[in-house]
C-alpha cells in the first residue's frame, strides 16, 4: 500500500454541534427537494425489495421525486408527505398523472393528492402531524432529502416517527451525506454515524452500503471541497 487517501476515506467531522440550532425556513424547505439523484437506489434496488411484490413503501419529505411513479409501477402502493403543494402538483403534473385531492380530516388544512390510479397518495402536511391521519405501516422507507432536511433539534422526534411506521419485516433505506459542517450551515445537514446509531440503532440493524463522492461544481458555492453521499440499509433487529 503507498498510503494514499482517497476522498471516501475521509473520517467523521468532530463538529457536529454547529449545526443543531439551525431552524429551516420555508423557502428552504420549498427548494429542497429540487435535485435528486436516484443512481444509488438503482443500483441497490435488488437489495432494497428482496423480490418482493405488492409492498407498502413511504417517501418522507418527497417533494416531486420521480422514484414514487417508478415503484408504483412495479406494482407498489406509495405513499409520501412533503409540506409544499407545489412540489406536490408538480409531481402529478410531470408525470401526467390524472388526481384528486381532498381534506385529512384529523389535521386541520392538510391535504391527501390521490392518483387516479389508486396506488400513489401524497399527504400534504407536517411529517410531525402525519400520524394523526393513521396511514398504516409500510413494508420500506426510502429516506433520501428527509433525515437531512429535518431541523437537527428535530431529528430524535422524526426518528421514532419512522420507526412507528415500520412493518414486521421491514427494510428502511437511509442517504446521507457528510462534510464539513463548519463550512456549510446546510441543509442538506451533516448526520454523523453515531447519531444514525443513536437514533435507529436499538430497533435496527444497520449497514453502510456504500460511500461515493458526491461533489459537483454547485458544492463550491457552499464553501465545501469535499462531500460524501453514504447509503445505509437499516433492518429489523
Amino acid at each position: 500500500m503507498d498510503g494514499t487517501r482517497t476522498v471516501l476515506d475521509v473520517e467523521e467531522y468532530p463538529d457536529t454541534e454547529v449545526q443543531k440550532n439551525r431552524v429551516l425556513t420555508l423557502e428552504e424547505w420549498q427548494e429542497k427537494w429540487v435535485n435528486r439523484n436516484i443512481a444509488l437506489l438503482k443500483k441497490h434496488l435488488d437489495t432494497f425489495l428482496k423480490g418482493e411484490n405488492g409492498l407498502r413503501v413511504f417517501f418522507p419529505l418527497c417533494g416531486k421525486a420521480v422514484e414514487m411513479k417508478w415503484f408504483a409501477d412495479r406494482g407498489h402502493s406509495v405513499v409520501g408527505v412533503e409540506i409544499s403543494e407545489l412540489g406536490i402538483r408538480e409531481f402529478f403534473t410531470e408525470q401526467d398523472l390524472s388526481y384528486s385531492e381532498e381534506p385529512v380530516m384529523e389535521i386541520p388544512g392538510a391535504k391527501v393528492f390521490k392518483s387516479s390510479s389508486g396506488n400513489i397518495s401524497l399527504y400534504c402536511c407536517s411529517i410531525f402531524d402525519l400520524p394523526r391521519a393513521n396511514i398504516g405501516k409500510f413494508d420500506r422507507i426510502w429516506d433520501r432529502g428527509a433525515l437531512v432536511a429535518i431541523n437537527p433539534g428535530d431529528r430524535k422526534r422524526y426518528a421514532d416517527i419512522m420507526l412507528s411506521l415500520t412493518r414486521t419485516g421491514f427494510q428502511y433505506l437511509l442517504s446521507v451525506f457528510s462534510y464539513d459542517p463548519t463550512k456549510h450551515a446546510g441543509p442538506p445537514f451533516y448526520v454523523p454515524d453515531a447519531e444514525i446509531k443513536k437514533l435507529f440503532g436499538s430497533m435496527c440493524n444497520i449497514h453502510c452500503l456504500e460511500k461515493v463522492d458526491a461533489f459537483e461544481e454547485r458544492h463550491k458555492s457552499w464553501g465545501i471541497d469535499c462531500i460524501i453521499e453514504k447509503l445505509y440499509l437499516f433492518t429489523e433487529k
